[in-house]
């Protein structure tokens, strides 16, 4: 997770995306980007401040030709919301889901 103000987490967690989602302003630490490491990244997910409050979420994911844009005022739900998202993309260096298929 990297904000426009420069900070930088490695993982992301639950209290680490409320944390930097918090800590968001309209005027100079306006966003934060969630993506994999990796050359060509096949999603990511951005939040924004908005000035007149709350927040706009981005979502891609092209591997599964989802773009998502939605307003949220709640950053607990924003975390938890991502947080699941997050569970469900392909991150580099975690072992791949097991499908369900039989």
């Amino acid at each position: 997770m990297v904000s426009e103000n420069g900070d930088h987490i490695e993982g992301a967690s639950e209290d680490a995306l409320f944390e930097m989602i918090s800590a968001l302003d309209d005027t100079d630490n306006t966003f934060i980007v969630i993506e994999p490491d990796a050359d060509d990244p096949t999603w990511f997910v951005s939040v924004a401040a908005l000035e007149e409050g709350g927040y706009e979420i981005v979502r891609r994911d092209s591997a599964r030709h989802e773009h998502k844009v939605h307003t949220e005022t709640d950053v607990s739900r924003i975390a938890l919301d991502l947080i699941v998202w997050l569970a469900g993309r392909n991150v580099p260096g975690r072992p791949a889901r097991r499908g369900t298929d039989s």
